[in-house]
């Protein structure tokens, strides 16, 4: 199960109308549904069935209890029968957490020889969801809705889909955040409202000085070091500047001692993200490369140069992801190729790009000279992204609302190689081409800093906006820019 620590609650919606015989079925058609998604195994947490509800009290107070309940990650929601939704205005209006409607029915076929009222009555999903759909559209609750057998591959794909954007949401609610220094000095788009954030996400961003992340790096056991050093040598293809008494060997030594003093800080804190950043780096030997890289692998969420709302994002699309295959990492649109026709990006940062991402089996491990920083040369993981579908996704804040943007990319082997590059990297094409792409992301304000995701469909990008209810961005095969221009107006009317 990829996460152990939540629920999803199965909650079915009856009434009294049609007496206790039915009840007792809609409950026990509840159950085998619980246990059969269950055992299927397709959904990435466990699905708790609740009894059913029958009035407005009864709901009311299972919202409530959903609010309270720190396991609780989301409501899937079934009309059995007709649920009047006078019953549900008082819990959907006091309800926190993510809810998605299950549009099923028990059974795949109707029996059309034995067909009568009693099998009609129990089974009014088709028009008892309309009615629930109708009090959840007029109460502007957003919401999923999965229509289709619920033992439909399709279907519990989709409610996977979804179950693990709702895992986000529950994981950004009680996020600690770690800012070691500032944003980069004069950048605005890294800037941000830190307390509407938290409002709106849950999480809570602080900032650690230097000095305490150093003493920690400091404290470090040489025997750790040692240890993690033989990790490397079996994970990854070092140099002949790395490897034992090779000339750069004491900088690796430096990078892994940072990264156990950097995650020791971390665990001990029960921070999933963090932010570091160039300009500020006293203390440490040099600027954590190796020790981002690894750690954005291992699940957390990072941002450069004081980038906050990126690390919290990453963290997100590390959830979403956990145990499919493919990756995420921090990234930026770093230059362009401009051959007419052939129109590239070359995706990069200095050093921080996640091999979770890597096409390579066994990346490798070199320390090179970084020309900024004014701190020794650094290690850092040299590989290149998977050929394959990719998002780009950035959060911004545009002072009275966030903005989610996503993009649409088509990444792809190098097509030559890179010798001189001393960073890993990611080649794509925007869609739908670089340029309309490009000025589709800049008229929408994106930042320069993305999350890079190979594992998350563009789908839960929107869902996971819907959930926190900010505005989404779409820019995809099919984006004309005149039509998103005209798009952003209609989100300024709406989002104010």
């Amino acid at each position: 199960m990829i996460y152990p620590h939540i629920d999803l609650w199965l909650v079915v919606g009856s009434q009294h109308l049609y007496g206790p015989k039915t009840l007792q079925q809609v409950a026990a058609h509840a159950e085998q549904i619980a246990a059969g998604l269950n055992a299927a195994g397709t959904l990435p947490a466990r699905v708790v069935l609740k009894p059913t509800v029958t009035d407005s009290d009864g709901i009311l107070a299972l919202c409530r209890e959903a609010n309270n309940d720190p396991r609780c990650a989301g409501l899937l929601t079934w009309m059995h029968t007709f649920s009047p939704a006078r019953m549900w205005i008082a819990g959907l209006a006091a309800l926190q957490k993510p809810f998605m409607q299950l549009h099923t029915q028990f059974n795949v076929e109707v029996p059309w020889a034995t067909m009568d009222m009693n099998f009609m009555n129990l089974n009014q999903t088709a028009h008892g969801g309309r009615e629930y759909g109708h009090i959840a559209a007029r109460l502007r609750r957003a919401h999923a809705v999965v229509a289709g057998h619920w033992q439909d591959a399709r279907v519990q794909q989709r409610l996977d889909a979804w179950a693990r954007v709702a895992a986000a949401v529950h994981d950004s609610r009680q996020l600690k955040v770690a800012r070691f220094g500032d944003n980069m000095r004069e950048v605005a788009v890294t800037e941000g409202d830190k307390v509407e954030a938290q409002m709106r996400f849950g999480y809570a961003v602080n900032g650690w000085s230097l000095g305490e992340l150093a003493a920690a790096v400091d404290g470090v056991a040489d025997t750790a070091v040692n240890a993690l050093l033989d990790e490397y040598e079996g994970t990854y293809t070092l140099t002949e500047a790395v490897r034992a008494g090779g000339a750069r060997r004491a900088q690796l030594h430096d990078a892994a001692r940072i990264e156990l003093g950097l995650k020791g800080f971390l665990d001990a804190g029960g921070f999933g993200a963090f932010t570091t950043t160039f300009e500020n780096l006293h203390g440490l030997a040099q600027l954590p490369g190796l020790a981002v890289q690894r750690l954005m692998q291992q699940g957390y969420g990072f941002g450069a140069e004081g980038d906050w709302k990126t690390a919290a994002l990453l963290r997100a699309a590390k959830v979403m992801g956990a145990g499919r295959p493919g990756g995420a990492s921090f990234m930026e649109d770093y230059t362009y190729d401009l051959t007419p026709g052939q129109e590239l990006v070359i995706g990069a940062h200095m050093l921080e790009v996640c091999p979770s991402i890597a096409a390579e089996a066994r990346p490798v491990l070199d320390v090179q000279p970084l020309s900024i920083g004014k701190k020794d040369d650094p290690a850092r993981l040299l590989f290149s992204a998977r050929p394959g579908a990719a998002v780009h996704s950035t959060l911004i804040d545009l002072g009275p609302r966030f903005r989610l943007i996503s993009h649409e990319l088509d990444v792809l082997a190098p097509p030559h190689d890179l010798p001189r590059l001393p960073t890993a990297r990611a080649v794509y094409r925007p869609l739908p081409d670089l340029f309309t792409g490009t000025e589709a992301w800049i008229h929408a304000g994106g930042a320069h800093h993305t999350v890079f995701s190979q594992h998350i469909a563009i789908d839960q990008w929107r869902t996971l906006a819907e959930m926190f209810d900010i505005e989404f961005v779409h820019i995809g095969a099919h984006t004309q820019v005149p039509q998103l221009k005209q798009e952003l107006r209609w989100n300024a009317a709406t989002y104010g």
